[in-house]
């Protein structure tokens, strides 16, 4: 019987194609594990409750552009620091969603404090 073996080639061209799909995968998910790293605040507080704060201030700017009225933004921070006063988020969205108190930015309808939180962060930006 002969016994087939592998040449070199193969190994290397194998091993190639390996290392390469390897550093591509690392490439592509090393930046999502990092934390992004924004300048400092002082809405640092309000910030850490939104899970993404680039897609913030896409919103927030698509609600000025929309015509939300932009209250000065210390205003706008002392206003949603009340209404976060010992409550998370999604505390405040449900309690929004109660009241009826809803805005629409560009074909979505989202919670007023959403929408105020999306602003402050991309006045801040």
């Amino acid at each position: 019987m002969s016994e087939k073996s592998i040449s070199r080639r193969a190994v290397a061209i194998g091993g190639g194609v390996a290392v390469a799909l390897g550093l591509g995968a690392i490439g592509i998910t090393v930046p999502y594990l990092l934390p992004h790293k924004y300048r400092s605040s002082p809405y640092d507080d309000l910030f850490a409750q939104l899970i993404d704060r680039d897609a913030a201030v896409k919103v927030g700017n698509a609600a000025m552009d929309n015509g939300t009225a932009r209250p000065a933004i210390a205003d706008l921070g002392r206003e949603l620091r009340q209404r976060f006063e010992r409550r998370t988020l999604a505390e405040v969205i449900n309690s929004d969603l109660a009241q009826g108190k809803l805005s629409e930015v560009k074909g979505w309808v989202l919670p007023e404090t959403l929408t105020l939180l999306c602003v402050l962060a991309a006045e801040e930006s």
